[in-house]
């Protein structure tokens, strides 16, 4: 995967992508070559990142005086997902000097359906001349608005359909955090060896149990690279998914945990919104002293889990809301679909738990890091996996069923596979994205479409 240029407080970055399905973005360019006059004009990247032109110029405190953020939530700050997007607002806001209090309106709580319309007609209402949603299926209401509000820039994150619609007001994010999944299962991979080594568990008991939202391509690819990194480290280890169908659900996220744990998973990851899996890991370590630990997403569980925690995967959006402000301050041209990874500082691990990740682990997980951002690692290197059952091939987001969309060769492996790499709204498969022995994830768009269920790996729904 190449990389993307970082640039903090200004530049402008853009990726040409499409929109896609699950939670997920696209790659596109970023506004930044300056021109004579000293205005700023739109710098193509390619669809895998690598600028073209950029600037480093920056808003003038007068440009970020006159800019007014709305920010509409699917849930609030008791949910870690949408408390990610509040922090990262707040950090933005922060670094570039901001004045939250006159300058951003965060609208919480803002259900998948018209409400979301008519809170960006709001927002739009009371001044703001940026507006950015937070959740998959708020894009709909977002577009809806923005061809109504053409004066005002609108940004979502997960998105699919900005690259299609086309509209020069309409924007979506999203990060290659299937890097930092890959990351946080080495760790996994290197805690599962630990435990075999230590003798407290035998090789063909490292299993790893993974609570997914709902089967999107964003939370397939999500564990599918997870497996991947901790199967790197530890070849035999296997992976035993279960879906909550809810974004936010502690209750069930606790009973989802409680059942792989019952069916003998010793690690347990999600991608899920709330403190219920961690919960359910400290509960049973410390408890009814089983081995069960636990690795996160976007919110540092050090807190929560003391005992089980290791770490968490994270995207950072504090970069991406420092380009967006700086570049609608400065009247910019902005990449209709972006895409951060480790180079932007838009993928990071969070504070590791120093009581289960030693330092030998932690040099590890720098090589392997620094191997990912050289592209020396491949995430979804074909090699590296297989798919010898039809069945396995799952449904979308929208679940129409891919057929045939797929070749492998004689041991399995993946030659071919038509991705709805620029979605439609019945998400055609349209582009090969298997390119060099990778399945190229996140290169032709930002929003992840991997969603091919791996051998090793078993959805038990």
């Amino acid at each position: 995967m190449k990389k993307f240029l970082a640039i903090l407080l200004a530049a402008v970055l853009c990726l040409s992508l499409a929109a896609c399905g699950g939670n997920g973005g696209d790659e596109t360019t970023a506004a930044g070559e300056t021109t004579a006059a000293g205005e700023t004009a739109a710098a193509d990247t390619t669809a895998e990142g690598d600028t073209t032109a950029a600037s480093e110029e920056k808003a003038t405190a007068d440009q970020l005086s006159k800019l007014k953020i709305g920010i509409i939530l699917l849930h609030n700050e008791t949910v870690g997902y949408d408390e990610n997007f509040i922090n990262s607002v707040k950090n933005a806001v922060k670094n570039l000097g901001l004045d939250e209090a006159t300058q951003v309106i965060f609208k919480k709580d803002i259900p998948e359906d018209k409400k979301c319309y008519d809170a960006c007609v709001e927002l739009a209402e009371e001044g703001c001349n940026l507006i950015f949603a937070d959740s998959f299926s708020h894009e709909e209401y977002v577009i809806e608005a923005a061809k109504e509000f053409t004066d005002v820039q609108f940004f979502h994150a997960t998105g699919v359909n900005a690259k299609i619609v086309n509209l020069p007001n309409f924007h979506n994010a999203f990060a290659k955090i299937f890097e930092g999944r890959y990351l946080a299962g080495v760790v996994a991979g290197l805690k599962l060896n630990e435990l075999i080594e230590a003798g407290t568990i035998k090789e063909d008991e490292a299993k790893i149990g993974y609570i997914g939202a709902k089967p999107y391509a964003e939370v397939i690819s999500g564990y599918t690279s997870f497996f991947l990194g901790a199967r790197s480290i530890c070849p035999s280890a296997t992976m035993e998914v279960t879906y909550t169908n809810e974004w936010a659900n502690l209750a069930k996220e606790q009973e989802a945990a409680k059942k792989l744990i019952k069916d003998g998973c010793v690690i347990i990851s999600e991608h899920a919104d709330t403190d219920g899996s961690p919960m359910a890991c400290e509960d049973a370590m410390t408890k009814e002293n089983k081995t069960v630990y636990h690795i996160g997403y976007n919110i540092d569980f050090n807190d929560v889990a003391p005992t089980a925690n290791l770490v968490s995967s994270k995207i950072d959006w504090t970069p991406y809301f420092e380009h967006i402000f700086n570049g609608v301050a400065m009247g910019a041209e902005l990449e209709n679909d972006y895409c951060g990874d480790f180079t932007t500082d838009s993928v990071l691990l969070t504070e590791y738990n120093d009581k289960n990740v030693t330092d030998e682990m932690k040099a590890k997980i720098d090589e392997v890091k620094a191997d990912l951002e050289s592209g020396k690692i491949k995430v979804f290197d074909t090699s590296t996996f297989t798919v010898k059952d039809e069945s396995t091939i799952k449904t979308n987001e929208a679940n129409f069923v891919l057929a045939d969309n797929y070749k492998t060769d004689a041991d399995g492996h993946l030659t071919s596979y038509m991705a709805d790499a620029v979605a439609d709204e019945k998400y055609t498969p349209d582009t090969d994205v298997i390119k060099d022995g990778e399945f190229a994830e996140s290169s032709e768009r930002s929003a992840p479409y991997f969603n091919v269920n791996i051998d090793g790996i078993d959805v038990i729904g």
